[in-house]
C-alpha cells in the first residue's frame, strides 16, 4: 500500500534553511512543492465527462419512497446522510458502507453525500436534492495532494453525471453546512451518520422529531418491492454458491482452519456482489455452540459439525442470511442427526407459520413448540410442554428469537415500532429469516456429555406471498440425508 503523498523537503543544512524549507510557498499548497511542480500539475489533463449516462435501475423505485416520505412529513426539511468515512488506524480507514437510509431513499453510497429534501411553498410536496462531492479541483492541487482526491482513491462521478443516475439534482455538499444554519421551518435529520451535519442542526431539530424519522424509515423498509425482492433473491443465489465453494475444500479447511471457511466465502461475496453482509459464523465443534462466533480461528475437524452462517452483499447492498449445518466428514452421527432432526422439524413448523395476516411471533411460536417437544422427549426437560414454553425452560438451549426481517440491513427494520414489528402482522413482501437452533454448551453438566459441544442452526430467507410464502433459499439442501448426498456430490465434482 502506498503511503499518502508527502512533498519532498531537502534535509536542512541550517537554521537558515530550516526556516526556509517550512515556509509556505506562494502556491498556497504544502512545503516543498515548487511553484513549477505545482502549475505542471493543473494543466494537461484530458476531459473525461461522462455524457448519456443512464439511471440506475432502482430509481423509479427511490423516487417512490421519497414521495412517500414527503407524504408522511408536509413542510418539514429532512436530512439524510451517507456518513463519513471512518478511522481504522492511524491513516487508515475502514472500507465505506453508506447508510441504510440514505441508500434507501437515493440508490447512491457515496461517501459524505447527503440527501435533503425541501419543503415546496404551499404544497405538501419537497423538492429534492442529493449533495456530494464534486470531481476533485485540478486547480488547487486537491486531486493529487488530499488523501481522498481522485489521484489517490480513484475518480468519482461529477455532479452532472450524478443527477443523470440518480434522477436528482446534485450540489456541492460542501455548501450544505452553511444552507443548513441558514434554514428555516422544521427541520428533521437522520442522526448518528454525520457530524458536521448534525452540528449544523444543532439549533434546529430535537432527538424526539429525528427519533421519529428513523423510525418510521424503518418500518418503511418492511414491504419490499419488486425491485428489492430480486435483489434478495440474487444475494441469496450467490450465498448459495458460497456454500457450495465451502463444501468443495472442507479437506483444505481440516487442514488449516476456519479461517479457509471465511475466505473461500467471502472470494464469492466479492466476486459475485459487493462484500459479505455481515462478519461470516464459520463454527465448527463446539464453536457452533457460540451464537455469533466470528473470530473463525479454529480447527475443522472430521466428525465434527460446521454451523456456517454467511450472507452475500449485492452491488445494491441488499444481503441474504442464510445457515447451515454440516457434518464436516459428509456424514452425520446418530446423535448429530437426532439434534439436526429436531431443529429441521422445528423449521419447517416455523416456515408453515409464515403467511400474510398471520402473526410475526407465529412462526417462533411454532418452531419453539416444536423444539420444546423434543427436549422433554428426550428427558432434558420435564413436562409437560405447555409449562416448559410458559417458564421458558427450553430457552436454556434454544437461546434467541427464531427470525428477524431481511433487506439492505441483515437484521432489517430494527428501530420499527414494537407494535408495527414483534407485534405486527405479517404482510406479502416482507422477508423474514427462519432460523430455530439448539446449542449444548462444552460446559453444560445438566445434558449428558455426548451432547456437550454439539449446535445446530438451520436458516432460510422467506418471503411473505399473496399466498402463503416462498422460501428464497431452497436451492439449499435442507433435510439431513439431503444435505449428505449434496455434500457427496459437491465433493466428488
Amino acid at each position: 500500500m502506498a503511503e499518502e503523498l508527502t512533498p519532498e523537503t531537502p534535509e536542512p543544512e541550517t537554521p537558515e534553511a530550516e526556516e526556509a524549507s517550512i515556509k509556505p510557498r506562494k502556491n498556497g499548497l504544502y512545503p516543498g512543492v515548487s511553484d513549477e511542480l505545482a502549475e505542471n500539475m493543473k494543466s494537461g489533463w484530458a476531459d473525461t465527462e461522462l455524457h448519456g449516462l443512464k439511471p440506475i435501475t432502482q430509481a423509479p423505485e427511490t423516487a417512490a419512497r421519497r414521495a412517500a416520505l414527503s407524504a408522511r412529513f408536509p413542510g418539514e426539511r429532512l436530512v439524510i446522510p451517507a456518513g463519513n468515512l471512518k478511522t481504522r488506524s492511524n491513516d487508515t480507514e475502514y472500507a465505506f458502507r453508506a447508510s441504510t437510509e440514505y441508500t434507501y431513499l437515493t440508490g447512491d453510497q457515496t461517501q459524505d453525500g447527503v440527501l435533503v429534501l425541501e419543503p415546496r411553498t404551499g404544497q405538501d410536496r419537497h423538492d429534492a436534492t442529493v449533495y456530494l462531492l464534486p470531481r476533485s479541483n485540478r486547480e488547487n492541487g486537491e486531486f493529487w495532494l488530499d488523501g481522498q482526491g481522485e489521484l489517490w482513491v480513484g475518480r468519482r462521478h461529477s455532479l452532472t453525471e450524478a443527477e443523470q443516475r440518480l434522477g436528482i439534482p446534485a450540489k456541492d455538499v460542501r455548501e450544505l453546512p452553511a444552507a443548513l444554519k441558514d434554514a428555516t421551518g422544521p427541520v428533521r435529520n437522520v442522526r448518528g451518520h454525520d457530524a458536521g451535519i448534525e452540528a449544523a442542526l444543532t439549533d434546529k431539530v430535537t432527538a424526539e422529531r429525528d427519533e421519529e424519522l428513523r423510525v418510521h424509515l424503518s418500518e418503511a423498509r418492511a414491504v419490499k418491492d419488486a425491485f428489492e425482492i430480486g435483489e434478495l433473491q440474487k444475494a441469496v443465489d450467490s450465498t448459495v454458491r458460497g456454500f457450495e465453494d465451502v463444501v468443495k475444500i472442507l479437506d483444505k479447511a481440516e487442514a488449516t482452519s476456519e479461517r479457509y471457511i471465511e475466505g473461500t466465502f467471502f472470494l464469492r461475496a466479492r466476486v459475485e456482489g459487493n462484500d459479505i453482509g455481515y462478519g461470516s459464523i464459520c463454527a465448527a465443534g463446539p464453536h457452533a455452540t457460540t451464537l455469533h462466533w466470528v473470530r473463525n480461528d479454529g480447527d475443522v475437524r472430521s466428525g465434527d459439525l460446521l454451523l456456517l452462517d454467511a450472507g452475500v452483499e449485492t452491488h445494491t447492498l441488499y444481503t441474504a442470511d442464510v445457515t447451515r449445518t454440516l457434518p464436516v466428514n459428509g456424514r452425520y452421527s446418530e446423535l448429530q442427526r437426532k439434534i439436526y432432526d429436531a431443529v429441521y422439524e422445528s423449521q419447517e413448523a416455523g416456515i408453515a407459520a409464515v403467511k400474510p395476516g398471520a402473526k410475526y411471533r407465529d412462526f417462533h411460536d411454532a418452531s419453539q413448540r416444536v423444539l420444546a417437544e423434543r427436549l422433554v422427549e428426550w428427558g432434558l426437560l420435564e413436562g409437560p410442554v405447555e409449562k416448559v414454553l410458559e417458564l421458558g425452560l427450553q430457552r436454556r438451549w434454544t437461546l434467541h428469537g427464531t427470525g428477524h426481517m431481511l433487506g439492505l440491513d441483515v437484521h432489517d427494520c430494527a428501530a420499527a415500532r414494537r407494535e408495527a414489528y414483534a407485534d405486527g402482522t405479517l404482510e406479502p413482501g416482507m422477508c423474514l429469516t427462519v432460523e430455530p437452533g439448539l446449542y449444548f454448551q462444552a460446559d453444560d453438566l445438566t445434558v449428558p456429555e455426548e451432547y456437550r459441544g454439539i449446535g445446530v442452526r438451520i436458516e432460510d430467507d422467506i418471503l411473505v406471498t399473496e399466498d402463503g410464502n416462498r422460501n428464497l433459499s431452497a436451492a439449499l439442501p435442507r433435510r439431513a440425508d439431503e444435505v449428505e448426498a449434496w455434500m457427496a456430490a459437491l465433493k466428488q465434482a
